[in-house]
């Protein structure tokens, strides 16, 4: 279950989450982290950089057919998961582990799900039960209960309860309810004209009808029932806020009584469905899309109770596919490719770590610190995570369009900031969770309802600031604008992205600069309008703020003239705090290197000055191939740019590049109206 604040991090993380590699990985191995061999020098750096740092990559490293991007950020994360690998399976054969430990449940869930004789011999029967419970519903009134139900075991259809800081008081955990229930991946697809779009929903109606089939319904009553599902999915989508909208904080936070809630959404029966998902003491939350439940309400009305019975069942069973027989994996295949380009299945093994990442993370978590993240490697972190924050509470001091009220109050949230580093001081409680070698598809929703549990139970509770939202094997990392941290997992901080013997310009230039990018999230558009605090709160003189406001605009603008595939635009509004967080992350990693004592010995490397080497480094960390597919998908979801333009498109605002290379203007590395903010 995705919580408010959760989905809020989705935008605040440096690279979008749920990636994964394919089965075979580059060698990472250097003595210095240069790499040398990724670069195409038959590209000028004053012309495309991106092509310049990463097109000996590009060419070595085709994308794999089972995957739809393939980079840096993808192979480090499957070095993770061979690492993670021979753990799960070691474990997977002890047996004779004491029940209930941390061993079990991790060697179980993966026996289970490796078991594919078993999950093929019991094909839907595992979720029977749950479709039987679908099918007694004999009244409308009866479906507020069903969707609260279907939440505790991971399926929003069609909506989300979940837990929230409040953003006017970073102290409290609220209740917050949101926009769900859509089986595409955004509710622009839905909506959206042209002949891709178009092609996507044929191919989606087409999906759906084979899973009914798959039920055992005959080929005309899936088509039928399919269609039913498109039709009501279309109409949650038209009353969805957009990704865009929904950046906005202010918009999303509508706290309300119980009672007033009834008034907006009557037939969603809100005490009861907050019984039904085991609060029945909630008694006021967050109504973060009011229109959406608008539209809920009115779906209730006006679509007939057998329409509700066939999504849901569609909900469910396209929920659990990819833990059931191999006709429903497959079907589920078939319709992601769509989506992504991918031209095979991954390895078992890693759909089924992926999972297990899930449900038992932060339990594999504690093993891979243990053996694969020295003190030594959190000790060398934190330092260059310290420097960052001296580099840009320097930049705060000097920052010419800053008055001193609003320098005072960003200086102070600085401060504030919680700098998290490797992994929790406390490592999450799993003993409630039960696993066993029965049916996979049962520990994977045993999982989903123990974290909707976990999360539920936050409500009116002191809020827990020991609490992460990434495991330490992610490689990945993330600002919480509530919490006012910056996490950085012990996963992100490997070659080639981070080794602590490197030269200060390599590791500065990559995860110095992701660093930089997580700390800028919390003085991007969305981070600067919270406080110290975490609150929804202005801080700005109305001076100041003008001015942030129009250098926003000048990077939205940059960005919604970029392309990929098919002439598809990026959308500038959607990518800005990524956009910003890039570009300001990038300057605090520059100054910081510039403010090391080493700094003035720095060496030319392979004919590379210590400036070069960094922005190569830099370069580096965004190298990535994306199939065509993915990249017109990411352009509708993802609040990431591509990864040309967070090279390009962030060189093209710095005259320390342009310096650094001599790029002589014109070029299209360097932005004639150049947008500055940090």
């Amino acid at each position: 279950m995705l919580s408010i604040r959760k989905a809020v991090l989705v935008a605040l993380c440096l690279y979008p989450l749920g990636v994964l590699a394919a089965d075979q990985a580059p060698n990472f191995d250097s003595a210095d982290g240069q790499y040398l061999d990724w670069l195409d020098r038959s590209v000028k750096p004053g012309v495309d950089f991106f092509h310049f740092a990463n097109g000996g990559w590009l060419r070595a490293n085709p994308i794999p057919p089972d995957r739809s991007e393939w980079g840096a950020y993808v192979a480090v994360d499957l070095q993770n998961q061979r690492f993670i690998h021979d753990m799960v399976e070691k474990a997977s054969q002890n047996t004779k582990a004491a029940p209930g430990s941390v061993e079990q449940k991790v060697g179980d869930f993966y026996a289970s799900g490796m078991d594919e004789n078993t999950i093929n011999g019991a094909g839907i029967k595992p979720l029977q039960p749950e479709l039987d419970r679908i099918a007694k519903l004999s009244t409308i009134e009866q479906l507020p209960d069903e969707f609260a139900h279907l939440q505790t075991i991971g399926v929003n259809a069609p909506l989300a309860v979940m837990q929230m800081q409040d953003y006017q008081d970073s102290s409290k955990v609220i209740a917050a309810a949101t926009q769900a229930g859509l089986g595409l991946p955004d509710r622009d697809f839905y909506v959206q004209s042209g002949h891709a779009s178009e092609n996507i929903r044929t191919a989606y109606v087409q999906h759906i009808a084979r899973i009914f089939q798959l039920l055992g319904d005959k080929p005309a009553l899936a088509e039928t029932e399919a269609k039913s599902v498109m039709a009501l999915e279309t109409s949650l989508a038209k009353g969805s806020m957009t990704d865009v909208a929904m950046r906005d904080p202010k918009a999303i936070y509508h706290p309300m009584e119980v009672a007033s809630i009834n008034a907006l959404a009557p037939r969603l029966h809100w005490q009861s469905l907050m019984a039904g998902i085991g609060h029945p003491e909630i008694r006021s939350l967050n109504v973060a899309t009011p229109d959406f439940f608008k539209t809920v309400n009115m779906e209730l009305a006006h679509t007939s109770l057998n329409d509700w019975k066939t999504y849901l069942r569609w909900q469910l069973v396209q929920t659990y596919a990819p833990y059931l027989s191999q006709p429903f994996v497959d079907e589920h295949f078939r319709m992601s490719s769509v989506l992504s380009g991918e031209k095979q299945q991954r390895p078992r093994w890693q759909r089924v770590l992926r999972a297990e990442d899930f449900a038992l993370g932060f339990a594999i978590g504690k093993m891979y610190v243990d053996q694969k993240f020295p003190p030594s490697y959190k000790v060398a972190a934190t330092q260059m995570v310290n420097q960052i924050r001296e580099a840009m509470r320097e930049d705060l001091r000097t920052l010419a369009w800053m008055t001193p009220a609003t320098r005072e109050a960003a200086i102070k949230k600085l401060d504030m900031m919680e700098l998290r580093v490797g992994y929790p001081d406390k490592w999450r409680d799993y003993s409630a969770l039960q696993i066993d070698r029965g049916p996979y598809v049962l520990n994977v929703m045993r999982a989903m309802t123990f974290e909707d549990r976990r999360e539920l139970a936050k409500i009116g509770k002191p809020v827990d600031r020991s609490d992460w939202d990434m495991t330490p094997q992610t490689v990945n990392a993330y600002y919480d604008p509530s919490m006012n941290n910056l996490n950085i997992p012990a996963g992100v901080l490997q070659p080639p992205l981070y080794e602590p013997s490197w030269p200060d310009a390599v590791n500065y230039g990559n995860t110095g600069a992701t660093i930089g990018h997580e700390m800028t999230h919390g003085f991007d558009d969305q981070g600067a309008q919270f406080d110290g605090h975490g609150n929804l709160k202005n801080w700005w003189a109305p001076s100041d703020l003008k001015k942030f406001q129009a250098a926003v605009k000048c990077i939205a603008d940059q960005y919604s003239q970029y392309t990929v595939a098919d002439g598809v635009h990026v959308q500038g509004k959607l990518v800005t705090g990524e956009a910003i967080a890039d570009q300001g992350g990038l300057i605090l990693a520059l100054h910081a290197f510039h403010a090391q004592p080493a700094f003035a010995q720095a060496k030319t490397i392979d004919g590379f000055t210590p400036d070069q080497q960094f922005f190569i480094a830099y370069g580096h960390s965004w190298a990535m191939a994306t199939r065509p597919e993915t990249a017109k998908t990411r352009v509708t979801t993802d609040p990431h740019p591509p990864e040309i333009y967070r090279t390009n498109g962030v060189l093209a605002n710095m005259p320390e590049f342009e310096k650094a290379f001599g790029v002589v203007p014109p070029s299209p590395m360097i932005k004639a109206n150049r947008c500055v903010i940090w």
